[in-house]
């Protein structure tokens, strides 16, 4: 797929690390005008300088306008990659900032906000592409992580809207749902992460490669782990017996604590 973004403009949010600076390094090197976007102002002009993009640091909830400027008037690749995981939390987590509250704006309401500002100019010219960095746990779950579960949940269900809603008006819609990664995110999960998702973790490279591969086949659901995919049709399948299975990984975690 080498240039197959050639001359595109391309926005990665939360792009100063792990997955998001894979995704703005792989796109720059597809041909692409890239913008990266993350809450530290440093890293994003740090990546931003070593693929020749441009840095637009700040709150990913708010970046499309100024986005959108910087890439001379259009976004043509939008990808909502920001995301946060508060090191665990049941179900009592803290409603404020610290928990519940800022998982929802994040991982949720961020995209909300995103299509809102990017669907009108998209649907003009009949053209567009959304991109969201979701999880395996917004197709099955997480333990020890509701709010994180649960918001992964909602990025996955409006991503699915979006598509159903708009791919027959020109907007593609792809939603990247790996289990474990290699980044600074997979090190806070702690020791629910180690029993969960250290044993199969990936690095964000080949995150990057199923994502594009996942274009080229115009997919909607991209699975870096591919085996996810049976355990998604066996949740489906028996839901007792897939939640009887995940409980006993929970006691295996609990004994470990």
């Amino acid at each position: 797929m080498v240039g197959a973004f050639q001359g595109s403009g391309v926005v990665v949010t939360g792009a100063g690390g792990g997955i998001g600076a894979v995704l703005a390094r792989r796109f720059a090197a597809e041909g692409a005008r890239v913008v990266v976007n993350d809450l530290d102002a440093e890293r994003a002009e740090r990546v931003a300088a070593e693929v020749g993009g441009i840095a637009v640091p700040g709150d990913a909830s708010a970046v499309v306008d100024e986005a959108r400027d910087a890439l001379g008037g259009a976004v043509d690749v939008y990808c909502a990659n920001a995301g946060v995981a508060f090191g665990g939390g049941d179900a009592d987590a803290p409603l404020d900032e610290t928990g519940w509250a800022t998982s929802w704006e994040v991982n949720v309401m961020a995209h909300v906000r995103a299509a809102h500002a990017l669907l009108p100019a998209w649907l003009e010219r009949g053209s567009g592409r959304f991109v969201a960095t979701v999880s395996a746990a917004g197709l099955l779950t997480m333990i020890g992580a509701a709010p994180y579960a649960v918001t992964k949940h909602g990025a996955l269900a409006f991503a699915e809207w979006l598509s159903l809603t708009y791919r027959h008006r020109g907007v593609k819609v792809h939603a990247i749902c790996p289990q474990g990664v290699r980044t600074d995110m997979l090190a806070a999960t702690g020791s629910a992460g180690d029993l969960v998702l250290q044993p199969t973790a990936i690095e964000p490279d080949a995150v990057a490669d199923a994502l594009l591969k996942g274009i080229g086949e115009d997919r909607f659901l991209i699975l870096p782990h591919p085996e996810v995919a049976a355990y998604y049709q066996a949740r489906a399948g028996d839901p007792d017996r897939w939640l009887t299975g995940m409980n006993r990984i929970q006691q295996q975690w609990e004994e470990t604590r």
